[in-house]
């Protein structure tokens, strides 16, 4: 379906990445906006700014109504969700659809299936990509036990729907099960609009890697190499790098081929992720794909030399992918910071307030995707990313070390921010020897 006019209903750095990627096309895009976020400067860069409502997300970027109207106000042929919000939105999708409107994603039966995120592994296991032993979990939350005990502490509670590490907890034993289930499942609810919860075996700190793929609407799927995202807290990535470090090749290869499985398997189409866990043994297993486009997409297109962007576009138009497999390669090493407006003193508690900007990195090999200005405001009324930053080097090494340099320049007052944790994780020598597992983080808060 071709278009010239993109609506991005979404905020931020990413509404001001796809602004940019419509000019590289020659699109015209229409920003949309919330009463809070009226002054933010990219919305100078679209060719037209439309508000949609008030800060409140749900009567606003999740206001579908609000955002269709839009669309149709200001003549857009198609939109981009972005990620979060109505990103993986299936009845978006189908709501976009009835208006004439081309959807910049999977198409939402796709998405559909791979939301419901019990159907997903088993959609997957049948396919032969490897899965933890799970099921889904009871209604009634009868036999959730016997369950467990089946599957063996411990166990990980996993919303069916919805993403970002909401409603997950671990079990450890069959007396922690009945606080912790009531919990996750009123999450979970809160999340995504659904309780409902599976349980999988619990890996103890495993690596979380990732491997991004792309499929046109022709046939083609690609891989362009994979993510190392094991630097989180409470399932809630901080640094993301690419190549992952220290993996064997014969892994890395069979990641990346049960990755273009998942896709083949699920008739994916557009930009997406699936993601791994890998034990210390070496053996990996699917946790979920998520089907959009991801906020560390940026180190992928670091190492590749690509624009993910772009090339969503361009197949949202029904072109075919620019890349054959053999033509994408992996050069050097990037690594992905997220500073956000928490304080990590305050066990990464939001903090809101008036952003005063001393300095920003910039310089060789450093790319900074932000939206954040001198005297914004940050509210507590979206996600609390300031910025991502990203360092390339043509090895590790030098990039940990541009890295390290450039946190040094992210100096920003009025607001707290994670830059002096984030520097913590980059030289600690853990880190810096590429040993990081999912508990890094829990280990370097408990050092003190």
């Amino acid at each position: 379906m071709s278009f010239g006019t993109v609506l991005i209903a979404n905020r931020g750095e990413i509404a001001l990445r796809v602004i940019e990627a419509c000019r590289e096309l020659g699109l015209r895009s229409v920003a949309v906006y919330s009463e809070a976020d009226g002054s933010m400067p990219y919305l100078a860069r679209a060719d037209a700014a439309v508000c949609i409502g008030p800060a409140d997300p749900a009567r606003s970027y999740r206001n579908v109504a609000s955002i269709i109207s839009a669309a149709e106000l200001t003549g857009a042929e198609a939109i981009h969700p972005g990620y979060g919000f109505l990103a993986e939105s299936p009845h978006f999708v189908e709501v976009c659809e009835e208006h004439g409107l081309a959807f910049v994603g999977p198409s939402a039966e796709a998405m559909r299936r791979l939301g419901d995120k019990l159907a997903a592994r088993e959609t997957l296991e049948r396919a032969g990509v490897p899965v933890l032993p799970g099921a889904g979990v009871p209604e009634g939350d009868e036999g959730i036990l016997g369950l467990a005990e089946e599957i063996g502490y411990p166990v990980m509670l996993k919303p069916v729907y919805g993403g970002g590490g909401r409603g997950m907890r671990c079990v450890n034993s069959a007396d922690e099960m009945g606080a912790l289930v009531s919990g996750a499942r009123a999450e979970a609810k809160t999340a995504a609009g659904n309780g409902a919860l599976y349980l999988e075996k619990m890996l103890r700190d495993p690596r979380h890697v990732e491997v991004q793929v792309f499929a046109d609407g022709a046939g083609r799927v690609v891989h362009l190499g994979e993510r190392e995202c094991s630097i989180q807290r409470r399932h809630q990535k901080m640094v993301e790098e690419s190549p992952a470090p220290g993996l064997a090749e014969e892994l890395r290869r069979r990641l990346h081929e049960a990755a273009i499985t998942a896709v083949r398997a699920t008739g994916y189409r557009n930009a997406g992720t699936v993601e791994f866990l890998v034990d210390e043994d070496g053996d990996f297993y699917f946790v979920e794909m998520n089907a959009r486009i991801q906020v560390e997409h940026s180190v992928t297109e670091a190492v590749t030399g690509t624009n993910l962007i772009v090339e969503q576009l361009k197949v949202a138009m029904g072109e075919p992918l620019d890349w054959r497999q053999d033509e994408i390669a992996i050069w050097g090493h990037a690594i992905e910071c997220r500073v956000t407006a928490e304080d990590s003193d305050r066990d990464f508690a939001p903090s809101c307030g008036t952003a005063a900007i001393r300095e920003l990195p910039g310089g060789n090999g450093i790319r900074l995707d932000t939206a954040l200005f001198d005297g914004m405001v940050v509210s507590p009324f979206y996600d609390s990313l300031l910025a991502k930053i990203i360092a390339w080097g043509q090895d590790r090494e030098e990039a940990c070390v541009r890295m390290l340099s450039a946190l040094e320049r992210f100096d920003v007052s009025g607001v707290a921010t994670t830059r002096e944790f984030l520097r913590r994780v980059v030289a600690d020598p853990a880190f810096r020897r590429g040993e990081a597992t999912t508990g890094f983080v829990g280990r370097l808060l408990a050092a003190g």
